[in-house]
Order: structure tokens, then C-alpha cells, then sequence
């Protein structure tokens, strides 16, 4: 089970918008605590999440989600009646063509993604990391600003870094536009942070115990690797510890974009211990 705040991070979606899904009925909680009135949500409620994000990327609204998700008792039920809506739209006119095209890629994309969630439950592991010297920028914006950041700390370190560039994740929830998030190079010791550009910051980073998994594939998909995590930390009882990370272990160059489906990640949760 997890919480709301952890279930924000899976999904992608905002505890605002998480809380209005379940007003409008489309997004219960699989429980509620009856003292504290925290709610808590399980896998199905993860996967009911992805299809309702995915259908309002494609203009439905929520009573037309409402309506699809109703005639269906299960995700086999609601993948059909995706494959049927994909029919009905082909024969209309032309720009519904196009989000016929796109449910065949969600369905793809489904497929796919399941297979490599499937492969990587078992390379969870719990681990120490060491103590990290390093030089970070902290922001409070958009995740994708990250690149310009990475950008910035390569042109000024490129002679001190000492491993793979990182994030820094400071909530405890998915945020659409004020993360509060710190890109970070490891850097030689006794780099010192004199006569380095304003914004640059340069420390040590504890170590600690964590629950580590190398995900394999693309950025949009990290949601389904952090549920596998979340899961490994709810079953065996551990307190998660802020901030978390992703090392970027193989990724986008500077100037080539690259695969997508090979790019190596890894989660780092902290927890007590």
C-alpha cells in the first residue's frame, strides 16, 4: 500500500489532482484510515491512475473517463473497450485519427512497459553508499530543467567531476512546476567552491542505507521502477529518509539524444537504518 504522497510520485499526478479524481469518483483509495483519515492506495489504484492520466493526455474528459472506466471490471476489460474506442475514432475525421494512432502506441507502450517492471522486481537490492563530495545546483522549478543544470556544471567542472551526474529529489511528492530538486556532479576532494559561477554549491553528501533498482528505459516510464521500490520498502517495514536520488548512469549526450529504451537509471530511496 502507499501513501498519498508516494502514490503522487508512481502516478505523476498531484495530491490536488489525485484528491479530485476521488471526488469525481474516478480515483478511490483502496483504504482509509479510520483514525487519521489517510488514505492509501495499492496497485490497481496505480494502474487506474495511468489509464486516466493517459486518456485526459488525449482530450477525454472526466465524464467520458468516467463512462469508459465503468464499463470495464478489470484493466483486460478496460484495454478492450480501449481497442474498440480505437475502431470507432479511425472512421471519423481526421484529427481523431490521430488519437486513434495514439491509443495503439498506449497499448504498445503498456505491453512493454509491464514486461520490464516484471524483469526488474528482482534486482531490487538494499545497500550503504558512501559519503559523496559534490557540486550541486538547487532549484525550485520544472523537472525537465535539469538538462540546462547538468549543462551548466559540466562547463565549469569538466576537469574536477568524478562520477555520474545525479538528481537530488527533496519531496516527498510529485510536483508539476516548484520541485524542489538539486542537480549534482561527483567532484574530486578538495575541490573547494571559490572562483566557482554564483549557484554552484560544493559539500559533502552523507552515505546511508538505501533500497537501490537499475531502471532500464525511458525517464517517462521511472514511475513504474519507483513503485516496485515503494513496494520493497512498504513489505518489509522501513521509514523512507528525504532527499532521494537517480544517478544517471547512461543517458542523453550533450549533443545526441540516443535510445531511450537503453538508458540505465538508478533509483536510490534512503531509508533509516
Amino acid at each position: 500500500m502507499l501513501s498519498i504522497g508516494e502514490f503522487s510520485q508512481v502516478t505523476h499526478l498531484t495530491i490536488k489532482t489525485i484528491r479530485l479524481y476521488h471526488e469525481k469518483g474516478l480515483l478511490p483509495p483502496s483504504h482509509v484510515d479510520s483514525e487519521t483519515g489517510y488514505r492509501y492506495y495499492d496497485r490497481a489504484c496505480v494502474e487506474r491512475a495511468r489509464i486516466i492520466a493517459e486518456l485526459r493526455g488525449l482530450d477525454f474528459s472526466l465524464a467520458e473517463i468516467g463512462e469508459i472506466l465503468a464499463s470495464g471490471q478489470d484493466e483486460a476489460d478496460i484495454l478492450a473497450h480501449l481497442e474498440r474506442q480505437r475502431a470507432r475514432v479511425a472512421e471519423r475525421q481526421d484529427r481523431y485519427r490521430a488519437i486513434g494512432r495514439s491509443l495503439d502506441a498506449i497499448i504498445e507502450r503498456e505491453k512493454e512497459a509491464r514486461m520490464v517492471a516484471q524483469g526488474s522486481s528482482s534486482e531490487v537490492q538494499e545497500k550503504t553508499v558512501e559519503p559523496l563530495r559534490i557540486a550541486g545546483i538547487r532549484i525550485r522549478g520544472k523537472y525537465s530543467d535539469c538538462g540546462k543544470l547538468f549543462a551548466r556544471l559540466c562547463r565549469s567542472l569538466w576537469k574536477h567531476t568524478a562520477g555520474k551526474p545525479f538528481n537530488l529529489y527533496y519531496d516527498g511528492e510529485y510536483k508539476e512546476s516548484d520541485a524542489d530538486l538539486e542537480a549534482c556532479i561527483p567532484v574530486k576532494p578538495g575541490l573547494k567552491a571559490e572562483g566557482l559561477p554564483e549557484g554552484i554549491s560544493v559539500r559533502e553528501l552523507p552515505g546511508g542505507r538505501c533500497v537501490s533498482l537499475i531502471h532500464r528505459g525511458p525517464y517517462e516510464e521511472l514511475g513504474r521502477s519507483y513503485e516496485v521500490v515503494f513496494r520493497h520498502i512498504r513489505e518489509r517495514g522501513l521509514k523512507t529518509l528525504l532527499p532521494s536520488r537517480e544517478i544517471y548512469i547512461k543517458g542523453p549526450g550533450m549533443i545526441f539524444r540516443g535510445n531511450p529504451k537503453k538508458y540505465l537509471t538508478e533509483i536510490q530511496v534512503m531509508v533509516e537504518g
